[in-house]
């Protein structure tokens, strides 16, 4: 069975970006806000691009142009790898409403801030694009200075200030503690996914740290898996911080 839609009439989806997954977006406090800069960070193979690709089909579902940077996989297999979880992306594609730039780090020129800056002008200069994705941010950052880092985050804001929303992907060890600190901190909103062990079964985990100006209050921890034409299924496995 394939996700459930929120429901189109719905005036909020106008100011929040949607999964287009009422279960995950009743998570997420009803969504993002748009103009957020968000944080998703987690472990290898925690579902954290797949949590990317159900936000890149909601947006697209209700009509917000996406900007995709990736270091994570190309266009030629992102297009079936999302058709397979049920979220076909082929029509937007064709029309012009997804653009995905490949970022190879084998092949980077200059600096990590040059690198930056290449992403952020693009964000500019996509003017009508209303979501950009960086999937993900960990090779750059870590051949970046933490001063180079820090000032990104800082320009992503000022463009969300301005109506972007922005969302950054990076593994947890990309960052030293003190620092992922201070860059949680820059963001509105904040996710991190991990895998866990319960029972006898591995399933990954999204804790929502932080959303601000989210409508509803967000539950804290979901658990779910990513199965065959359903992407992320909620498991009845859900627990809340006290």
């Amino acid at each position: 069975m394939p996700p459930t839609f929120v429901d189109d009439e719905d005036e909020e989806k106008k100011d929040v970006i949607s999964t287009g997954h009422a279960e995950i977006d009743k998570k997420l406090g009803g969504g993002i806000p748009i103009g957020s800069l968000i944080l998703i960070e987690g472990e290898s193979d925690a579902g954290k691009s797949v949590l990317c690709q159900q936000m890149i089909w909601g947006s697209l579902k209700n009509d917000i142009k996406v900007i995709l940077y990736t270091t994570e996989s190309t266009l030629k297999s992102l297009v079936p790898q999302m058709s397979s979880l049920g979220l076909d992306i082929l029509d937007q594609l064709l029309l012009g409403w997804l653009k995905v730039c490949q970022i190879k780090p084998s092949e980077l020129k200059g600096t990590s801030a040059d690198t930056f800056n290449t992403i952020l002008d693009g964000i500019v200069e996509n003017e009508d694009f209303g979501l950009a994705i960086i999937d993900s941010l960990t090779p750059l950052v870590s051949e970046a200075k933490g001063g180079e880092a820090l000032a990104y985050f800082e320009q992503c804001k000022t463009l969300c200030d301005k109506g972007k929303t922005i969302i950054n992907v990076t593994h947890t060890y990309a960052f030293d503690q003190d620092f992922l600190i201070r860059i949680r901190s820059v963001c509105d909103a904040h996710f991190k996914l991990t895998i866990e062990k319960i029972g006898d079964k591995l399933v990954k985990s999204l804790e929502v740290a932080k959303i601000r100006g989210a409508s509803q209050t967000t539950g804290n921890i979901l658990s779910f898996d990513v199965e065959p034409e359903i992407g992320m299924k909620i498991m009845p496995v859900s627990r809340a911080k006290a």
